[in-house]
Order: C-alpha cells, then sequence, then structure tokens
C-alpha cells in the first residue's frame, strides 16, 4: 500500500511539474504596470502620461546623452515570461531614457529589452526622411535578455529506395 502511494506520489509530481508557470526576471516581478499599447499614447498622450507601462521589443540604437542613455526600441508582442516574442509584427518604435550611464556595446542594436517605464508623453524625431513620433518612456527598470542560442537548421536528401525496404527483403544479402 506504501509502495503504491509512494509511486503515486511520483507520478502526480512528475505531471504536475509540466505545469509549473514561466518564471519572470526579479527585476520585473511586483510591478504594477497598466495595460497600455503605443498606439494609445501616440494618439492621446496626455491621457497616459505619468501612467506606468511595460513595453520590449529589440534595440534599434541607443546614445548616451548628459541626461542619460537613450534607446530606440522596435516594439514586440511579449511572451508570458515578459519576453519579446520572435515576430514579424510590431506596434511601432518607443523611446527610453534611462538616466544612468548604460554602455551601448552591451546595450547595442538587436539585443532584447524589456522596460517597465512612466510615460512621458512623444517625441517627433527624425527617422530616415521622415519625422516620426515616438511615445516616451523614462525607464524604472531595464531587463537585457540574454542572446538567443542560434541555431542551424541541416536538411537532408531522402536516403535512397534501397534503403526503404525493410530488412527481410534481403539486401544487400540476396537469397534468391
Amino acid at each position: 500500500m506504501a509502495k503504491n502511494l509512494f509511486i503515486l506520489l511520483l507520478l502526480s509530481l512528475i505531471i504536475f511539474s509540466g505545469c509549473a508557470s514561466i518564471m519572470k526576471p526579479q527585476e520585473l516581478r511586483d510591478v504594477s504596470v497598466e495595460n497600455i499599447a503605443l498606439g494609445q499614447v501616440i494618439k492621446n498622450p496626455e491621457d497616459y502620461k505619468g501612467k506606468t507601462a511595460l513595453w520590449g521589443g529589440k534595440i534599434m540604437r541607443a546614445v548616451n546623452k548628459k541626461e542619460g542613455t537613450l534607446i530606440e526600441v522596435l516594439q514586440l508582442p511579449l511572451d508570458r515570461s515578459d519576453r519579446p516574442k520572435e515576430v514579424d509584427t510590431s506596434g511601432g518604435r518607443f523611446l527610453v531614457l534611462h538616466r544612468d550611464y548604460l554602455d551601448v556595446a552591451i546595450y547595442r542594436q538587436g539585443r532584447e529589452v524589456t522596460v517597465v517605464g512612466e510615460i512621458q508623453g512623444v517625441k517627433t524625431l527624425p527617422l530616415g526622411e521622415i519625422e516620426y513620433t515616438y511615445p516616451f518612456l523614462k525607464a524604472r527598470k531595464i531587463y537585457l535578455w540574454k542572446t538567443r542560442p542560434e541555431s542551424i537548421k541541416m536538411y537532408h536528401e531522402y536516403p535512397l529506395y534501397h534503403y526503404w525496404r525493410p530488412y527481410w527483403w534481403g539486401y544487400p544479402y540476396w537469397y534468391w
């Protein structure tokens, strides 16, 4: 009886461990944020000024200024752990000002970040040959994600026909 109970407990532990929640980074836990989209801020910047938002994406560029480090981010949707997803959809770009010095060699183009910050309004800056309106955040917390491992996909040609035959057909040994 005790052995059966132990096996049942062990199996249930294994099954329910697959249902464990995904852990968020410590910097992003216990932060109360509102669900605010970039488009909402661009349309009505005054309505959202002073509110806290959680946005993430890929860094497009970072510049050190007197006020701190200014980071331009291409917004991407976030997954359950608040990491930017690898998708081809975006709500646009936004600017983040971090009051401290951040090394732009580390916070470089292509790195993924998740930002908790206070919405300051919008800024219009040149982007190529156009003027682009960026939602502007003053960062409270910035989490720089580790780079994703590079995946290499290898494609193989189908094997020749004679390898597809069952072993009892006699190849490479011919019995008839």
